[in-house]
């Protein structure tokens, strides 16, 4: 099993609690951005910068994953291209992506899209809180453990 990152948009802190995690079980982590990022010095976690551009990240991610490899991201429909592929999507707030809550979670993300398109304020994501992190943490265990 490897875990791959939607790095650019990951918060340090859940960056930081995957590193520890991918060290600590021995599996790789692939961090996958459009800029440079920082990782610490460890045979378990690789850099991937791709170039500039619309879902050049995404679409990167969803050509390499196998089924039952976990993807780390906020982003809706690579989440939904992850589940569609086999994949398990896991995002930083710990919720777990799945085929029974993938299309909601899509269909809540087009609208919103609409909306803000319409002119219509909809605020960015919220500030995540210790709670958030404690249940990603948990989440990510979870997924190691099962797939281990």
């Amino acid at each position: 099993m490897r875990i791959w990152v939607d790095a650019d948009a990951c918060p340090k802190i859940i960056k930081e609690i995957l590193f520890r995690a991918a060290t600590r079980t021995k599996t790789l982590l692939i961090l996958v951005s459009n800029h440079a990022l920082s990782a610490p010095p460890s045979p378990y976690i690789t850099k991937m910068q791709v170039v500039a551009g619309f879902d050049v990240a995404d679409n990167k991610i969803v050509e390499n994953i196998q089924p039952g490899e976990l993807v780390i991201t906020a982003d809706i429909p690579l989440a939904a291209a992850v589940v569609d592929k086999g994949g398990i999507a896991l995002n930083p707030r710990g919720e777990l992506y799945s085929p029974a809550n993938i299309k909601e979670r899509l269909s809540i993300r087009n609208f919103s899209t609409d909306l803000r398109s319409s002119g219509v304020r909809t605020g960015g994501p919220a500030v995540i809180h210790k709670r958030q992190i404690q249940s990603f943490a948990n989440a990510l265990d979870s997924v190691l453990i099962r797939n281990s």
